[in-house]
């Protein structure tokens, strides 16, 4: 089957923009107002997703702001230990600098997990394309973004336009995740901003619950993302399908489309999944779509990464996916034959 891609031979497969926050969790599945003791953790989806395809081998970076300060070597380290570049860091000596930051409250049925942010004016909020290197437009194969970014703000809605407009200028691909938040704006108001970037995307992560209430389409789930490809001249999209039996378990599964081939992709769906802590998870799922696409250019192998990238992130504590590419086959066997043994030892 033909690639889906021609690529560059750029120094990084992918350059990721977007929001740093630091996530502090209460110990022991304790609610905020009960104990005094948070772990830290780096988070963000762009982070996440380019923590991810790194993980898995592949060369990433961030192009964000930071603060400098403690709070911003802090998340220079996260980078930097999971293999992420900061070349394209860019830090905010302001008297306004800050570091945004949630909270997140683990959930056991019926409590649902929740998630309470304080993020407003961070240093990436003030950031603007005038900052930017513009030799960084030239120097990846694909720049991801998601709908956060274009939501956080007007700066960095404008900022997530200009930087789109730039990577596409300069032949990059652009990997769009459209990340729907309640809480920084309605379906309404995303739909009108995103459909007017969706022209310049080539790689596009969307649900089928978006593609439904957001977008507004109806029928058959295939024939909906096909007509949405030809729209807005996608190459190739991506639907996660998850089902949540209760906070602790899940079923996962994903249906791709190559637009080039015409051809659907989707399996099994892993069932009954543990969930140890599932924020991240989607990010991670568009992580491993993202390396299967760099390093295979396979619609079909790129969706497997994604399905087995995911599951094993709802099995690892914080938001960034530590699992390597062996952990992601051996899950990949194991669903697929089905698993020989218990443990490795």
């Amino acid at each position: 089957m033909p690639k889906i891609f021609e690529f560059k031979n750029r120094e990084f497969g992918l350059i990721a923009s977007g929001e740093m926050i630091m996530r502090l969790s209460p110990l022991n599945n304790e609610m905020l107002i009960q104990g005094n003791l948070l772990t830290k953790q780096m988070g963000g989806a762009e982070f996440n997703v380019a923590t991810s395809v790194a993980n898995l081998g592949g060369k990433t970076a961030m192009l964000t702001t930071l603060p400098n300060n403690e709070l911003g070597k802090f998340a220079k380290v996260s980078m930097n230990v999971n293999g992420v570049s900061d070349k394209f860091v860019i830090y905010d000596d302001s008297k306004y600098k800050r570091m945004p930051i949630y909270y997140y409250e683990y959930g056991s049925a019926p409590r649902k997990p929740n998630v309470t942010y304080d993020r407003l004016n961070s240093s990436f909020q003030r950031m603007t394309a005038a900052d930017v290197d513009p030799s960084v437009y030239t120097q990846a194969e694909i720049f991801h973004i998601s709908g956060i970014s274009l939501g956080l703000c007007e700066t960095s809605k404008q900022l997530t336009m200009d930087l789109i407009k730039n990577f596409k200028k300069a032949g990059t691909l652009i990997s769009f995740d459209v990340n729907f938040r309640r809480n920084l704006w309605t379906e309404e108001e995303a739909r009108v901003e995103i459909e007017k970037i969706l022209q310049d995307v080539d790689i596009l992560f969307a649900s089928e619950e978006t593609f439904r209430k957001m977008f507004k389409r109806t029928g058959d789930l295939q024939d909906i993302i096909r007509e949405f490809a030809k729209t807005f001249d996608i190459d190739f999209i991506a639907s996660t399908q998850r089902v949540v039996n209760s906070p602790k378990s899940h079923n996962f599964s994903s249906l791709v489309y190559d637009r080039k081939n015409d051809t659907f992709h989707t399996e099994e769906p892993y069932k009954n999944i543990e969930i140890v802590d599932r924020i991240g998870s989607g990010d991670s799922y568009v992580g491993g779509v993202l390396f299967g696409l760099l390093h295979e250019n396979d619609a079909y192998k790129a969706m497997k990464y994604g399905n087995a990238n995911s599951v094993l992130k709802n099995t690892i504590v914080g938001d960034t996916n530590c699992a390597d590419l062996n952990m992601v086959k051996q899950v990949i066997s194991d669903h697929d034959l089905g698993s020989t043994s218990e443990m490795n030892r």
